[in-house]
């Protein structure tokens, strides 16, 4: 049996009807399992009473470790899961010991480490889906405001995280590892614009904004905090010298390049109109 929390999530949906499609047993973790409308023979469970019996393996979405991290890791340890995968992130390897989210990261990683014996750890670059923090002003014109447009990252596709995650719970992947998953393309946020403007056809263009602007554009979203604000910041701005290289990592697991930036507008675009 393999749990996969966040199940209802960017990549924990793709990866619970990837597994389910394989013919694994699934058990999905969610707030509203009565709602969450998984595919036929997946198990669903309330987050705030995980089932792990029989479970060997888990998928570990650190917004569902966050929000439970104890009592999460304290049923994974007593269950005797085998093997542990977490959804971390590329930031880690940045050096920044400031960055709020690789500090976090690291933390989930080491907690893994911590309750299971064999780990892998996903280290996800950008996903291509934070393009959706742009659908309400792509809706409401042609301009997307936002800050250093020169910052180029390689988005990463969810159903690709989703892919080999499900290689690594699995056991296609060996126990220690740590892959860096990015897309095959590293694309400033002017480009991402325009590609998604191109799949929409339109015309829209990315406008950049003060960093002190962005920033509180960032606070007022109620959620976001200033460590994390800033650490994103620094992170695009050092991204406009230091473009994301594009790791090997995800096609040398797939066997296959993994899905362009395209390709998710393409698949989003409805949201976008």
């Amino acid at each position: 049996m393999i749990l996969v929390t966040g199940a209802t999530g960017t990549v924990g949906r793709p990866l619970v009807a990837q597994l389910a499609a394989t013919g694994h047993a699934v058990r999905a973790l969610t707030r509203a399992p009565r709602d969450a409308r998984f595919p036929a023979g997946v198990e669903s469970c309330d987050s705030a009473s995980p089932d792990l019996d029989d479970v060997t393996a888990v998928f570990l979405n650190p917004a569902a470790l966050w929000q439970g991290e104890q009592t999460l890791l304290d049923a994974v340890r007593n269950a005797g899961v085998t093997r542990v995968v977490t959804l971390s992130s590329s930031s880690v390897l940045t050096g920044d010991s400031r960055h709020a989210v690789a500090n976090r990261h690291r933390e989930l990683e080491a907690a893994a480490e911590a309750v299971a014996p064999e780990f892998v750890h996903l280290r996800a670059d950008a996903f291509a889906a934070n393009a959706r923090q742009w659908i309400g002003q792509v809706r409401a014109g042609d301009t997307v405001a936002g800050p250093y447009a020169q910052a180029a990252t390689a988005p990463v596709h969810e159903d690709d995280i989703a892919a080999v995650a499900a290689r690594a719970l699995t056991g296609a992947i060996p126990s220690g590892e740590a892959p860096v998953l990015t897309g095959p393309q590293s694309l400033t946020f002017t480009e991402q614009v325009r590609i998604l403007g191109a799949v929409l056809g339109r015309p829209l263009r990315y406008e950049e904004i003060s960093h002190a602007a962005a920033r509180n554009a960032m606070l007022s979203n109620g959620w976001m905090t200033e460590e994390i604000a800033d650490s994103l910041l620094r992170y695009f701005a050092s991204c406009v010298e230091t473009p994301t290289p594009v790791s090997p990592d995800l096609e040398r697991i797939l066997g296959r390049r993994g899905r362009a930036f395209e390709d998710w507008a393409a698949g989003a675009a409805g949201e976008f109109r």
